[in-house]
């Protein structure tokens, strides 16, 4: 990532893209955006792996990009790419209650997760 796209971040701005565009990102996405944030508001996290968060973030409310968030099925793809970069770079700093944290936002935004079991046919007989 060459552009700095750390301008870009504010909360009310991450709220207002989350507010907009949740559903469209998805479950999986949204919940990293949340981990970064959290970790971001860590009084622990140091200098550096806060300048790292803010310029994903930065990225993912910034509304010029590699690709635009617009396009269906690959619109998120970049966003994901450089918020995954950034939770590999900081991940030393994400504490089990900030993914906690992370996940409950993501089940009221999302609900609970289901799965679906695929009974085969023979089991049926």
């Amino acid at each position: 990532m060459t552009k700095d796209y750390s301008p870009h971040y504010s909360e009310d701005n991450l709220k207002a893209k989350l507010a907009r565009f949740a559903r469209v990102a998805g479950r999986e996405l949204i919940e990293k955006v949340l981990v970064l944030y959290h970790t971001l508001r860590a009084p622990s996290t140091p200098k550096w792996a806060r300048a790292a968060i803010l310029g994903a973030l930065g990225y993912f409310i910034s509304p010029i990009d590699t690709l635009p968030d617009f396009i269906p099925g690959v619109g998120y793809t970049d966003d994901l790419a450089v918020i995954a970069a950034a939770l590999i770079t900081v991940a030393t700093h994400i504490t089990p209650e900030i993914k906690a944290k992370a996940r409950e936002q993501v089940v009221r935004l999302f609900g609970e997760p289901t799965v679906e079991l695929k009974v085969e046919a023979h089991e049926r007989e």
